[in-house]
């Protein structure tokens, strides 16, 4: 099968388009025929080699985090699908490789797709939808009419962030630029601050919560807009002690993100509030749910641009860039 690989980390490093074997399929797994599959900036963050300290990869490494397709073959011990089926997912970290014809991914990480949507809008969803779903749920435990800032608006996450979090009934303000104005706006923002003329640290006030997808400066400045007892939910900042020992790490890697983190853990303990790093966890059920309320209609993608399977590379230097609104994918089938 044709997919995109690369041969060590390295943020020059070119994404090849390269033959590697098709995926085996284990008892419990389901092997699919990409159509169409997204890209995150998680993708580009494996590729620089910035999550080697958490995961281990082996080389050559199929990048691509998430995807949308047609059950082509099922494992001996799969109930839940048969061939023919159109479905989406996010695979397992340790199992990633999204940017090929085909992947071979346990059952209980996909969910059939919803049928409103084209291949290449279903697979724009799972990797933000399943991040924002547990951010909200299973971290803020976000309720009706809390008061949520939600970072870069007009991103890939974002997009889907304002409008999750509209569905549950909450007030949301978000950061973004003119030219994402109209577009937050029209997805349910109730608060916009055009992060070029204000500091939405001295707009906001008595928030409940802020899901950060930008890290650095803008998530420090963030601990100031919350009330006490408030949560930060990151997505883009660094992991604390507390994601190592959620995670199992061990003695040494935690200790490593707690020094790495104290400046973090000093502002959570300044303003009384709780900090945490989401890595995500694939879940079939969760996009269950993202499809029951994509086909309420209470949730829609938005795609910023497809590009060729071919294009793979120049597809992640402009989500590198910065300029899309919405999600970037790329065409497989």
């Amino acid at each position: 099968m044709k997919a995109i690989t690369i041969d060590q980390y390295g943020k020059n490093v070119p994404l090849r388009m390269t033959d590697q074997p098709t995926p085996v399929v284990g008892a419990h797994d389901v092997l699919v025929e990409i159509h169409a599959a997204s890209l995150n900036p998680i993708d580009f963050k494996i590729k620089e080699g910035k999550v080697k300290l958490l995961i281990r990869h082996q080389f050559p490494l199929i990048l691509g985090n998430d995807f949308s397709g047609v059950v082509v073959k099922v494992g001996t011990k799969v109930e839940a699908f048969k061939p023919g089926d159109e479905v989406y997912g996010r695979p397992r970290k340790t199992r990633i490789g999204t940017f090929a014809e085909y992947i071979s991914i346990d059952e209980t990480e996909i969910a059939l797709k919803p049928k409103n949507l084209t291949f290449e809008e279903a697979a724009s969803i799972p990797l933000v939808g399943l991040t924002t779903l547990q951010a909200f749920s299973d971290i803020m435990n976000l309720k009706k009419d809390q008061k949520i800032l939600i970072h870069a608006g007009s991103g890939g996450v974002g997009t889907f962030a304002i409008q999750l979090a509209k569905a549950m009934g909450a007030y949301v303000a978000t950061t973004a630029s003119e030219k994402g104005y109209d577009l937050v706006q029209s997805l349910g923002a109730d608060q916009i601050i055009n992060y070029k003329k204000e500091q939405f640290e001295e707009v906001l006030s008595g928030f409940d919560a802020v899901y950060d997808t930008l890290g650095g400066e803008a998530l420090e400045k963030s601990f100031k807009v919350l009330k006490p007892h408030g949560k930060i939910v990151s997505v883009s900042g660094l992991p604390n002690a507390r994601f190592g020992r959620e995670q199992q790490l061990g003695w040494f890697k935690t200790t490593l993100l707690s020094i790495a983190s104290r400046k973090i853990t000093a502002l959570e303990s300044k303003y009384h509030v709780d900090y945490h790093f989401l890595f995500m966890k694939p879940s079939g059920v969760q996009l269950n749910q993202i499809k029951d309320l994509i086909e309420e209609g209470k949730i829609k993608p938005v795609i910023d641009q497809v590009f060729p399977f071919v294009d793979t590379d120049q597809a992640m230097k402009y989500l590198e860039s910065g300029r899309a609104k919405g999600k970037v994918l790329v065409k497989i089938k």
